[in-house]
């Protein structure tokens, strides 16, 4: 039962996608997920996905252009040209799965503009699109015969002699640690937006991943690059998709001024998501916001319109503001959103670690560079989900034999666990993660400085000092123990929170997400180059600034 060829950790579009595809080249492949697969974090994605479509007179140059400009050329560019050239068969290859994307009036395919895009090359669902490319790649990954393994959570990775052999989990239903062999490994396990308080992102959302690759060997590329998304509303942190000002919503301060117009007078609300949110954060630094928000206005376009389009989004205005968005306009803020750092792989998932790969918003094939343009998240899932496949199925080729000692791996993580259930600590699980995730958001917020990363810094040390030495996890059962999950997603937490501050206080100038007040400029001379993050082998944070891959587009000054 616990062999299989491809183990895909997280059940997301990219881990779907990557299961499909495996599945298609006749491996036996299974996922893990702490959740239901449709309950995963993609399930909140909204607004749609990219692809430059040779039909509406679009191309993959403009796209990758797009995307380069909107990453604050921190992006590598081959990658990007592979993403961009691959994604017009990505997404009609999802429509014959099964997508039904919305159409226009001529009766293909719906096009919406996205920020940081000219041209308008989003294709999407409603304002539901992830959930409905989310079903579609779970049915098609059931009916090749995809093993599930429901609501298990991963406290490990097997790892013999450098080589990835599969994982060590803990099977919330019954509380048992189980091994689980693999020939290959591939983590898709999502963000780790709950580093941060509030956030857009599912409570799961714990970079439960990152945490696993890099102790394990893996780099972690660009992590200080955290998105703020825009559009978050107000007192609840939860997303109001950028469709919303893809179908023509305005930004209004306190004085009723359209204040885009003064930071991006071009593109103006429908510039890149770091300028956004930066000039309403500036508004309301600077006292023209309202209870610490700004305006989302979309009375203009109509109630029908607006039910039509953007169901979803007023379904959410009404049910927890109780705003008509037809009526009255919407209060929001900058929220965090995304993190465009994550494990470093190459194009075809590969980490440096052997059996061991990554896609989705957990790995950094370095597509979004210091800023990720909307609607290419789903695209980047897709495209990287699928070659992560075929380069796994390659190397399980090679490998002979995964069984492993099954035991020693097992009783290691026991031992782990029955430590901190019987720590006589006085620190609840809630009391550290929230008072690091405030610490996060304050230090490296959408805008930082020396003072404030070196705070969250401190935060983060303290947290893992508590972790360590003062942690009580009050439930000492076994089934469905969520105060022992809660702990050990923690943890994970905590070593990303790490591995950001690290990278944050390591670049010393702004560019895209990281806006340093005290270093207010972008400096290509020096800083035209990643972080790199790991841990050698004595455990000691070691960083790189490796060079960034240019093809094609020099660096220009970044105007909208």
């Amino acid at each position: 039962m616990y062999d299989h060829d491809l183990l895909i950790v997280g059940a997301g579009l990219a881990g779907l996608r990557c299961a499909v595809e495996a599945q298609r080249m006749g491996l036996k492949v299974a996922v893990i997920t702490k959740v239901h697969p449709v309950r995963s974090h993609s399930n909140a994605a909204q607004g749609g996905i990219n692809a430059p479509l040779t039909d509406r007179g679009d191309d993959w140059k403009g796209h990758a252009l797009d995307t380069i400009k909107g990453s604050d050329y921190l992006a590598d560019q081959d990658a990007v040209e592979i993403m961009s050239q691959e994604a017009g068969d990505a997404v009609l290859e999802l429509e014959r799965m099964g997508v039904i994307f919305s159409r226009g009036e001529d009766g293909k395919l719906g096009t919406r503009r996205f920020g940081g895009q000219k041209v308008a090359r989003t294709f999407f669902v409603g304002a539901i699109t992830g959930s409905a490319l989310l079903h579609v790649l779970y049915e098609q990954s059931l009916k090749l015969g995809l093993q599930v393994y429901e609501e298990w959570f991963v406290t490990s990775l097997i790892n013999d002699d450098g080589v990835v052999k599969g994982v060590v989990a803990l099977d919330l239903k019954t509380g048992e640690l189980e091994a689980i062999s693999a020939k290959a490994v591939v983590i898709a396990a999502g963000g780790a937006g709950r580093v941060f308080e509030p956030s857009t992102n599912a409570l799961i959302c714990t970079g439960d991943g990152l945490s696993l690759a890099w102790n394990n060997g893996a780099g972690l590329m660009d992590m200080e690059m955290i998105q703020y998304h825009p559009t978050t509303l107000a007192r609840t942190g939860i997303l109001m998709s950028e469709a919303a000002r893809g179908e023509g919503a305005y930004l209004f301060n306190s004085e009723g001024d359209r204040f885009m117009e003064k930071y991006a007078p071009d593109y103006m609300e429908l510039a890149s998501r770091d300028v956004v949110s930066r000039a309403e954060q500036t508004e309301i630094n600077e006292g023209r916001g309202i209870d610490g928000n700004v305006l989302l206005d979309l009375r203009h376009l109509g109630k029908d319109f607006i039910e039509s389009r953007l169901g979803y989004l007023q379904e959410v205005s009404v049910e927890f503001l109780g705003i008509d968005m037809s009526e009255k306009p919407v209060p929001i803020r900058p929220g965090m959103h995304y993190i465009m750092g994550g494990i470093k792989t190459d194009v075809n998932g590969e980490t440096g670690v052997p059996g061991l790969y990554a896609a989705g918003e957990c790995a950094n094939v370095s597509v979004h560079g210091a800023n990720r343009l909307g609607a290419n998240s789903l695209l980047d899932t897709v495209v990287f989900g699928r070659r992560s496949a075929s380069k796994a199925s390659e190397y399980v080729k090679t490998v002979k034999d995964s069984k492993i000692l099954t035991n020693e791996h097992v009783e290691k993580d026991l031992n782990r666990i029955k430590k901190i259930l019987n720590n006589k600590g006085k620190f609840r699980t809630s009391e550290i993660r929230n008072t690091m995730a405030k610490a996060m958001t304050e230090g490296i917020g959408v805008f930082r400085d020396q003072k404030s990363m070196e705070y969250a810094k401190k935060i983060v040390e303290e947290s893992k000092i508590k972790y360590r030495d003062s942690l009580v996890v009050e439930n000492k059962g076994k089934v469905y123990n969520t105060d022992l999950l809660f702990a050990l997603e923690l943890g994970y937490m905590i070593d990303c929170a790490e591995s950001i501050v690290h990278g944050a206080l390591t670049r010393k100038e702004s560019r895209g997400a990281h806006f340093r007040t005290d270093i207010k400029d972008r400096n290509d001379k020096e800083w035209l180059k990643h972080t790199l993050i790991y841990r050698d082998r004595n455990g000691e944070i070691k960083i790189e600034t490796p060079d960034v891959t240019i093809t094609q587009w020099k660096p220009v000054a970044r105007v909208y």
